[in-house]
């Protein structure tokens, strides 16, 4: 496939360089410390060339990517490769530790949900044909064999962009030691300070409260992972309706924040806490407090006046 939108802007920024691109349907940003336009722009190109491998591979728009041919075969036992094998093993483990709610068989169910800020709500019986293709326990997975039953798919994209990160931090430190950030999409991961031991600032956004602008986080190390509703609703007779779906029921998580952020050694594991968060919708932070053990920010709907 051809992707003619694939640049790499580089520009100045406090002193230093960065190198925006587009990735996995996100504005994403690659921030160097200390270092010259030229060899921000080779590091920029090893991270968006891993970036873009695996946005390919996994891509559910791509008739010929790995995934693709993964569920045109439903049906039939198929042999998948490592990395392949490797995501699935961590979606096996986030299916059991969310209690079945993080399920990557119920990619299905945008068939019918379209969270594009309109009054359009699904009918329950359209959601409940979909509901009979998902569900992780009709499948069968003995790595390195995956059977998917007969109509049914399997999609990444909710472990994509932060194993994404990790993957290309991984891929440019073999090459440079140079301070990095790497920003997908709102999911982050630094190689360390920056330079003179100095911490990364990062702005979260502060939805649902107009006006008081964003909260700076200091980050040295490890990765920042958001999960939010504030961007893709759908608002009904005064209820608004977050892009989170249970796949337990088909429809979107109750009482879920308008965001959730969560501090952790890697972006797969700052993303994995930050979606079990979102999950578990009015106890976000309970559970986040009792389980997860890692530095959150979690932000809802401001209380009416």
């Amino acid at each position: 496939m051809s992707y003619p939108d694939r640049k790499i802007q580089l520009r100045k920024h406090d002193g230093d360089w960065a190198a925006g691109f587009h990735a996995m349907a996100s504005p994403c940003v690659a921030l160097t410390s200390g270092v010259d336009k030229t060899q921000t722009r080779k590091i920029a190109k090893l991270i968006t060339k891993e970036v873009w491998r695996i946005q390919d591979k996994y891509s559910r728009y791509d008739p010929q990517s790995t995934l693709s041919r993964i569920n045109s075969r439903a049906g039939t036992p198929t042999r998948v490769d490592t990395e392949t094998a490797r995501l699935l093993d961590t979606a096996k483990q986030l299916y059991a530790a969310s209690n079945r709610g993080f399920d990557i068989t119920s990619g299905v169910l945008r068939k019918a949900w379209y969270f594009d800020g309109s009054d359009s709500l699904p009918e329950p019986a359209e959601v409940e044909t979909l509901m009979h293709k998902v569900g992780w326990d009709k499948i069968q997975w003995q790595s390195p064999m995956l059977h998917l039953r007969e109509n049914m798919e399997i999609d990444f994209g909710g472990i994509g962009k932060e194993y994404a990160a990790d993957a290309a931090l991984e891929r440019v430190r073999a090459q440079h030691q140079s301070p990095m950030l790497i920003n997908l999409g709102g999911d982050i991961c630094v190689s360390g300070p920056r330079q003179n031991q100095q911490p990364w600032l990062i702005g979260v956004e502060n939805p649902g409260h107009p006006g008081t602008g964003n909260k700076v986080i200091e980050l040295s190390s490890g990765a920042l992972a958001t999960s939010g509703t504030s961007h893709r609703f759908v608002r009904k007779n005064g209820m608004t309706y977050g892009h989170i779906l249970d796949p337990r029921t088909g429809w979107p998580v109750v009482d879920a924040p308008l965001s959730v952020t969560v501090a952790a050694p890697t972006c797969s594991e700052a993303g994995m806490w930050a979606t079990l968060a979102m999950l578990q919708g009015a106890l976000a932070e309970t559970f986040l407090r009792q389980e997860s053990g890692r530095q959150h920010w979690v932000k809802r709907c401001p209380p009416p006046h």
